[in-house]
């Protein structure tokens, strides 16, 4: 059973960066997607981008040119650098993963492993 652990939220003031790291622990599987989600204040669940372990990508189109997913397949980590933040990016981020594919989806329902979350707030 894949547990997610992730870390890095904050507070940041609009403009500024943060990286958002997520570590999948218990995976045997070496085939699979991981990425993020967020929940904005009031709103549905999101992509915010999203990795195959064969390295294709996908984002959000609200954060696409200021947020770049990268992974590391040998330690098993998916890290998030969000750039140029604005107050709209505030929300809990979520990491998520699906073993066993490498095709990639916007839909939530499709993750079947979610981690914590953790809260992310800009300020304007």
């Amino acid at each position: 059973q894949v547990q997610l652990v992730e870390s890095g939220g904050g507070l940041v003031q609009a403009g500024g960066s943060l990286r958002l790291s997520c570590a999948a622990q218990g995976r045997t599987n070496p085939v699979y997607v991981m990425g993020w989600f967020r929940q904005r204040p009031g709103k549905e669940r999101e992509l915010v981008a999203i990795i195959s372990s064969r390295g294709i990508t996908s984002y959000g189109d609200s954060v696409k040119g200021r947020f770049t997913i990268s992974s590391d397949k040998v330690a098993n980590t998916v890290d998030l650098q969000m750039n140029s933040l604005q107050p709209e990016d505030t929300a809990n981020y979520y990491c998520v993963t699906r073993s066993g594919t490498t095709v990639l989806n916007a839909r939530a329902d499709y993750y079947r492993t979610w981690g914590r979350g953790t809260l992310v707030t800009v300020s304007s």
